[in-house]
């Protein structure tokens, strides 16, 4: 068993081999620009693209003209929000979000601010869920877009996308969700779901890095303003050379992971389900943040009562994880998803640490991080 376990795949996942197998001929013999149309080696790279399109409009029940290549799900986020932000700020002037979003989602919605926009952050229940009459009643004619992450990367709760979907539409409304932790893990369906805009990420479907996907609605209201000018590609919507092995992997990666979704949520439902309860048999004041019931498998993130967070993770240093977002690794104090999940007094007197597993994740691996929690925590307690 390679040390130290990595739980940390809401932070990433590694690169799946079949991907990789995938990737290698466009970074050797295939290595032509896709926008070179005189020669086989463009139309190899376009080939590329095309196919990649198909495959991670697949998984969405979208059409493949309606996918847009970017460098990830940040990328794609801004898109999205600042680009229909700004077509729409002086007509509906107000954009939507949650207090638990990805940094990205909540930096990109307060920039709008700068162009008149009107920012409106709703805050969540105590379970990490989104109240749909809070939404309803937040909810007007001068609401451009509401951006509501479909799975949180900190918690892992899946937020009810249907349901809101049905809200925003009836006020007239753009939908744009953060799909990075969600997509190839959950069903999701653009068009059920009323979805206009959605953005993924290559590097958490065991896809490489670098790559990601916007999902744009074929429809005159779903205009964005463009932020990168240039040689027009993707539809002109993004200007910039395609990068064919990056887009590749991603491509592939969304086929494996639509393919196995099913598989690969019953095996790690019952490997965490058998963790839980090792956990839970061996430690006493445990507090699972977000709701126990309407979350991905692959995220249990946990809170001990009485342990520093700082002494738990010196003492884990047998186990990749992590107690938050990755892309806020960097800052100090709790996260703001626990911060708007827990309360101050608990907050203060616990640690909190994201166990995230995968598909690479063993049985034997994870009896071994639970021993080693288990142990570290009463240790801490004594």
């Amino acid at each position: 068993m390679k040390k130290p376990v990595y739980l940390d795949n809401q932070a990433t996942t590694p690169l799946d081999p079949r991907v990789l197998d995938v990737m290698m001929s466009y970074f050797t013999e295939k290595f032509g620009n896709p926008h070179s149309a005189t020669h086989q080696y463009g139309w190899e790279g376009e080939a590329a693209l095309d196919i990649s399109r198909g495959q991670v409009a697949n998984v969405i029940d979208a059409k493949a003209e309606e996918i847009i290549f970017t460098s990830g799900a940040t990328e794609a986020n801004n898109m999205a929000i600042k680009g229909a932000m700004q077509v729409w700020a002086k007509k509906r002037p107000e954009i939507i979000t949650l207090n638990t979003e990805h940094k990205c989602v909540l930096e990109s919605a307060k920039a709008c601010e700068h162009f008149g926009a009107k920012l409106t952050v709703l805050p969540v229940e105590k379970n990490g869920l989104l109240d749909l009459i809070k939404l309803e009643k937040a909810i007007s004619d001068q609401t451009a877009l509401v951006s509501i992450m479909a799975v949180n990367n900190e918690i892992g709760v899946i937020q009810p996308l249907k349901e809101i979907g049905e809200v925003i539409k009836k006020a007239g409304a753009l939908f744009h969700t953060d799909a990075a932790q969600a997509f190839g893990k959950i069903p999701l369906d653009v068009t059920e779901m009323q979805i206009d805009l959605l953005s993924i990420s290559g590097h958490k479907i065991y896809g490489p890095k670098g790559v990601g996907a916007l999902f744009k609605r074929k429809h005159h209201s779903v205009t964005l303003c463009r932020f990168m000018d240039g040689g027009a590609q993707e539809g002109g919507e993004r200007s910039g050379t395609q990068a064919p092995a990056l887009v590749a992997g991603l491509g592939k990666a969304a086929e494996i992971a639509s393919n196995e979704m099913l598989e690969e949520d019953a095996r790690m439902r019952a490997m965490m389900t058998r963790f839980n309860a090792a956990i839970r048999n061996s430690i006493d004041n445990i507090i699972v943040n977000g709701d126990e019931g309407a979350r991905i498998p692959g995220n249990l993130n946990i809170g001990f009562l009485g342990v520093d967070n700082e002494m738990l993770l010196a003492s884990l240093r047998g186990l990749a994880l992590s107690s938050g977002s990755a892309c806020a690794s960097g800052t100090t104090g709790p996260s703001h998803v626990l911060e708007a999940i827990t309360p101050q007094e608990s907050l203060e007197n616990m640690a909190s640490i994201r166990v995230g597993i995968g598909r690479f994740t063993t049985d034997e691996e994870l009896d071994y991080a639970a021993d080693a929690i288990i142990q570290a925590v009463n240790k801490l307690r004594v």
